[in-house]
Parts: C-alpha cells; sequence; structure tokens
C-alpha cells in the first residue's frame, strides 16, 4: 500500500513537471491565441516557469518583435510607396474610384495561412491552392466588377436622369477586362511572394497582404485609364465590341465557378465567401461618396486619401491575417476549446502575447511611414496642399486614430467571426479595409474641414 502511495506521489510530479516544460515552450502569439481561446480546466495555467526559463523566454519574443519588424518594414515601405504612386494617378483619374483590392489581400491572406499550416508543401498542394484559388479570384473579379460597373452607370443615371447607353457598355466593359488581366496578374504574383517567404522562411503573413493592396491599387487604376482610354477609341469606330466583350465575359464566368467548386480549398469560399466582398464594396460606396462630397471643397484630399486608406488598411490586414493564421494553428492543437471575445481596448494593446506587441509595432510605424510618404507627396509638388506644421499635426492625427480603431476592430473581427463559423482570412479583410476607407476618409474630410475653419493660411487645402 506504501509503495502505490509512492508511486501515484511520483506520477504527479512527473505530470507537473511535464505540464511546466509545456507551458515554457509555446511561442508568444500562441500564447495570446491561448488567451482567446480558453480552455476547460484553468488550472492548468497557474504553474510558473523558473527565472531561468523567463529570460530565455524574453530574449525569444525580443528576437521575434525585431524579426516581425524587419519582415513588415520592406513590403509596408513598398506598399506605401505604391500607395502614393496610386494616389498620384488618382488625383488625375479622381472618377475611377471602384477599386478591388479586397480580392487580393484575401487571397494573399488565404495562400499565407495555407502556406503556415503546411498545406504548400508538396507540389501537387501548391498546383491544387494555385489553380483553384486563381479561378476563384477570376470568377470574384468578374462579378464584382460587374456589379461595380452597373453601381457607377446608376450613380450617374439618376442625379441627371440622362443614360447614354454607348458610355454604359464602354464602363462595363472596361471594367470586366481590368478586372480580369489585373486578377490573373496580382494572383500570380501573390502566388511567387507566398512560396518565396516560404523558401527564405519569412511569415507570408507580414508580407503578402501589404503588396497584394499596393499592387491592387496601382495595377487596377493604371490598367482602367489604358483600358477605357483604348476601348473609348476602338467603340468610336466599332460599337460593337463593347457587348462581345461583356457577353464573352459573362460566359466564361461559370467555367471559373466550377473550377473553384471542384477545388477543396476554394469550395467553401465560393459558396460563402461573397456577402462580405460585396457588402465591402457598399461601405467603400459610402466613403467615395464622403470623398466626393470633401472634393468639391477640398480638392487636395483626393492624393491624401488613397494614402491614409491604404497604409490603415495594410496594418490592419497584416494583424487580421497573423490573428487568423495562430486560431488555425491552436484549432488543430485543441479542438475542444473555445473561444472568447475582449472588448477591452486595452486587452487589445496591452495585454502579454504576440498579437498585442505586434499591434504596438504596427502602430509605431504609422507616424514615421506617413511622414515619409507625405514628403514625397510634397516633394512631387502634388496633392495641392502646402505642408505646414499645423497641418502635419492634424493629418498625422487622422492617420493615427484610424490605425488604433482598425486594429481593435481586426481583434473584435476576427475572433467573433472565428465563433461563428467563418474563415476570418476570406470574410474579415474585406470588412477592414472597407472600413479603413470608411473611417480614414471621415477623419481625412474632418481634418480638413478643421484646418478651414481654423484659417491656417499657409495651407491651400481649398484650392
Amino acid at each position: 500500500m506504501c509503495n502505490e502511495e509512492l508511486l501515484d506521489h511520483d506520477l504527479a510530479d512527473v505530470k507537473m513537471e511535464l505540464l511546466g516544460n509545456e507551458s515554457d515552450e509555446d511561442l508568444s502569439d500562441d500564447c495570446d491565441t491561448k488567451q482567446l481561446i480558453a480552455p476547460s480546466h484553468s488550472d492548468l495555467s497557474n504553474k510558473k516557469p523558473d527565472k531561468s526559463t523567463k529570460v530565455s523566454e524574453e530574449a525569444s519574443d525580443e528576437e521575434n518583435v525585431v524579426s516581425t519588424f524587419l519582415q513588415i518594414l520592406i513590403p509596408f515601405a513598398l506598399a506605401g510607396f505604391g500607395m502614393v504612386a496610386a494616389s498620384l494617378l488618382l488625383d488625375v483619374v479622381q472618377p475611377y474610384l471602384g477599386l478591388k483590392g479586397n480580392l487580393e489581400m484575401t487571397l494573399a491572406s488565404r495562400l499565407s495561412t495555407q502556406a503556415n499550416l503546411g498545406h504548400m508543401d508538396t507540389k501537387k498542394q501548391q498546383w491544387s491552392l494555385i489553380v483553384g484559388n486563381l479561378a476563384l479570384i477570376q470568377c470574384q473579379a468578374m462579378v464584382v466588377a460587374l456589379l461595380a460597373s452597373l453601381a457607377a452607370v446608376a450613380l450617374g443615371w439618376l442625379p441627371k436622369g440622362e443614360f447614354n447607353i454607348h458610355h454604359g457598355l464602354l464602363l462595363c466593359a472596361s471594367s470586366l477586362v481590368t478586372a480580369c488581366i489585373a486578377s490573373f496578374v496580382l494572383g500570380l504574383v501573390m502566388v511567387m511572394v507566398i512560396l518565396l517567404s516560404k523558401r527564405m522562411k519569412i511569415n507570408p503573413d507580414n508580407v503578402a497582404t501589404p503588396i497584394a493592396a499596393s499592387l491592387g491599387d496601382l495595377t487596377t487604376l493604371a490598367l482602367l485609364a489604358w483600358i477605357s482610354s483604348f476601348l473609348y477609341n476602338a467603340i468610336a469606330e466599332a460599337p460593337w465590341i463593347a457587348p462581345i466583350i461583356i457577353g464573352l465575359y459573362i460566359l466564361v464566368t461559370p467555367v471559373w465557378a466550377f473550377i473553384a467548386a471542384k477545388n477543396p480549398f476554394t469550395k467553401e469560399v465560393l459558396n460563402h465567401g461573397w456577402a462580405p466582398v460585396i457588402f465591402a464594396m457598399l461601405i467603400s460606396s459610402a466613403g467615395g461618396l464622403i470623398l466626393d462630397y470633401t472634393i468639391s471643397s477640398y480638392e487636395g484630399i483626393a492624393v491624401f486619401q488613397l494614402v491614409i486608406n491604404g497604409v490603415g488598411g495594410n496594418l490592419a490586414a497584416v494583424q487580421a491575417s497573423r490573428i487568423s493564421t495562430s486560431m488555425h494553428k491552436q484549432e488543430n492543437k485543441d479542438s475542444e476549446e473555445t473561444t472568447v471575445m475582449c472588448i477591452n481596448p486595452f486587452y487589445v494593446f496591452f495585454s502579454k502575447g504576440g498579437h498585442a506587441k505586434t499591434a504596438r509595432l504596427l502602430l509605431t510605424m504609422v507616424i514615421p511611414g506617413h511622414m515619409c510618404f507625405s514628403y514625397i507627396i510634397s516633394y512631387l509638388k502634388a496633392g495641392h496642399t502646402s505642408f505646414t506644421p499645423t497641418f502635419m499635426a492634424f493629418y498625422l492625427t487622422a492617420a493615427f486614430l484610424q490605425v488604433i480603431l482598425l486594429l481593435y476592430v481586426a481583434r473584435l473581427l476576427v475572433v467573433w467571426m472565428w465563433n461563428r463559423g467563418m474563415d476570418p482570412d476570406s470574410t474579415a479583410i474585406p470588412y477592414l479595409t472597407a472600413a479603413g476607407d470608411l473611417i480614414g476618409t471621415a477623419l481625412l474630410g474632418i481634418a480638413f474641414h478643421l484646418l478651414n475653419a481654423i484659417g491656417d493660411g499657409d495651407s491651400d487645402v481649398g484650392d
């Protein structure tokens, strides 16, 4: 009897030692995700690591923070330069505001998660993911382009009560051709970015979504302007070209849908991924109405609108993609755990764990990034605005507030969607970028209005 008691005591010691070792080896992101995911036995978390383990954890966290910062910084800078270039084009081509960068960003987030889960380790898996996602994004792009062109035609017809069938067909054909080419090219670029990141042992969550956003806006705007001009000249001599283009794309769209439906990686997104994209387009349209109103009074806002919205959307998308990947990983480890959502904003930015550290890291990039991008705009003499200290103070405040709100919403939105069985990779980013467009444009409009109200004479915000 005494031997049995000693054996039970030894087994209990071994069990506690093993539990202590497991808790010490968790990575910061996984620890942070476990705070979002509440286990059924909370007493296991009471085990305290020793001092030596704490030191090694802190060193590992510092290395992770530095590595994450470097991985995010370069794509963030490149994305910012792309946004500046797109904003300069937008300043010239202001009517073309129906951007579709959400599709490329959701593609980048999905592929990043699959790569982190080890679903792109073999050539067969890679080809299946590539073919399925390219077919899916073509199908989504066709539908979004058609809906966006119809909405643009309706918005142009309602105020004046005049409708030109040739202009409507031209807009629809231009949107479809642009969406097809841009989605295919950018989809291939995203695939190469993911594969290259995987080979270089870089977390694709940190680099893919900013690159997708910057290239998506710039490529879409440039292609739309060029294709519209080309088709306008061609249709003047052959008006039948536009209806044929529209008919061909409508006929080929079910083929892309069929390919995506047969692919196990994209079937669910094809069936349930339409609502986020469509609702995001409606939310962005509200931001577009605010922009149209403010442009009529403050022409210089057009250049800054795309930059502030692009930066905010990029940073929020990085955070959402990282949290989603962590939850997918945690699901494979602890299938019986349930997620809990904390609405305390201090928890989002100041709690222990990798996600809060990443949020603080992303916030540190906002002010320096916008100052750099603003200097480039000023150097190129764009924006119709003088860069006085007062203007920069108002502009940077609006940008910082936007990112704080977006990172908070990203944390809540990803967990909320995960609780309801939705994949955040395909559903969260469209809402986040649309919210970024709406919040950023509104805050920017308020900043310009306040500048005008206080009589900032050195800023020609109304020119």
